[in-house]
């Protein structure tokens, strides 16, 4: 008598292709993340307001410090935005940064390079000059 057993045959087959779409997929969601990144910087880029495109000072300098206020000073009051975010407006962090160059400006008087304290000059006139400008925007008298 042959064989009475029941004769199972297991199709792994199924598994492998299971597996190749699935890598395939998170290739192509990769490509896909990758692609979407270099179109939001490429955007960012070409959106970028002046002060995003200036050359940053070397660390540790006065210059350093005052741009990196005044670029804080600009997410704040929405003028740039952080890493690809949506602009933030937060007037009471942005005033903040202003008391702080303001500080400065007092502190180092009569201490700085001509090109030290005509820098600290025009960021401090760029940074009160927007805040005025968005802070009456969004208040109310």
């Amino acid at each position: 008598m042959a064989d009475d057993s029941p004769f199972l045959q297991v199709d792994t087959d199924w598994k492998k292709q299971a597996q190749e779409e699935k890598r395939k997929l998170a290739e192509k969601a990769a490509q896909q993340k990758a692609q979407a990144e270099a179109a939001a910087a490429a955007a960012a880029a070409k959106t970028a307001a002046p002060e995003e495109a200036a050359p940053v000072e070397k660390a540790g300098s006065f210059a350093g410090l005052v741009q990196q206020l005044m670029t804080q000073a600009l997410i704040y009051l929405g003028e740039i935005s952080y890493r690809g975010s949506p602009p933030m407006l937060d007037l009471d962090r942005a005033k903040t940064q202003h008391d702080i160059l303001t500080m400065l400006e007092e502190k180092t008087a009569n201490n700085l390079s001509d090109d030290e304290r005509k820098l600290l000059d025009s960021v401090l006139h760029e940074v009160r000059s927007r805040f005025i400008r968005t802070a009456s925007e969004y208040v109310t008298f």
